[in-house]
């Protein structure tokens, strides 16, 4: 396992890296993407209701495997050519985003609905509203489950392996592939993983003790 490590650890940092990114990217946009779906669900405008349901349900209901797919097959295929990492990192974004959706929008049912009728009586706009005193609250009901939900991200950064994103599952396709132990290098890309994924868990739990 050692000498996996220290013939290869250029490799596996390098798609370290890739992981790390696509990751950041994805959990930046899908917050914000799952963000925007979530307070379409809760305007009072029926045909926003639905597009937004729309959204949330087709892409929690699709494989991830096949978004990404989409995006690296058929979208340089019909729009513009673009490349493992971008396509793996999209549909990565969209997927997650409407597991977000859902959270928030759960977050926002949660706050007391008298306090967006006590800020429309105040002059307030319906997004007004949302943005100063609902989101606020919302979010700190919802902080487990995002963290669980930023955790589930970063792990299913995976797929981009097959779509060859040079992430870290990728790296460790090629390493065991060429070295013929696949033991020993998927335990390595296990722990790169948890060194990852571990001190967010327990960041994770902390923030919800202290919120608590």
């Amino acid at each position: 396992m050692i000498t996996i490590f220290t013939e290869n650890w250029q490799a596996l940092l390098t798609g370290l890296g890739y992981t790390l990114f696509s990751s950041i990217l994805a959990l930046f946009f899908s917050l914000i993407i799952g963000s925007f779906f979530a307070i379409l669900e809760e305007m009072p405008y029926r045909i926003l209701k639905i597009i937004a349901r729309i959204y949330i349900e087709v892409f929690r209901n699709i494989p991830l495997l096949v978004v990404a797919m989409f995006f690296y097959v058929v979208v340089p295929m019909y729009v513009t050519n673009i490349n493992g990492f971008t396509a793996g990192t999209i549909g990565l974004t969209i997927y997650t985003s409407a597991f977000i959706a859902e959270t928030v929008r759960a977050g926002i049912q949660a706050v007391d609905p008298g306090q967006m009728e006590g800020a429309r009586s105040n002059g307030l706009t319906f997004m007004q509203a949302m943005f100063h005193i609902i989101l606020p609250q919302a979010f700190k009901y919802v902080i487990p489950p995002l963290g669980n939900q930023f955790i589930n991200l970063v792990k299913n950064s995976s797929v981009l392996a097959f779509v060859a994103g040079f992430d870290l599952m990728y790296q460790g396709d090629i390493i065991a592939s060429t070295t013929f132990d696949t033991i020993n290098t998927y335990i390595i890309i296990g722990v790169l993983y948890l060194i990852i994924t571990m001190p967010l868990s327990y960041y994770m739990r902390h923030l919800e003790k202290k919120l608590s």
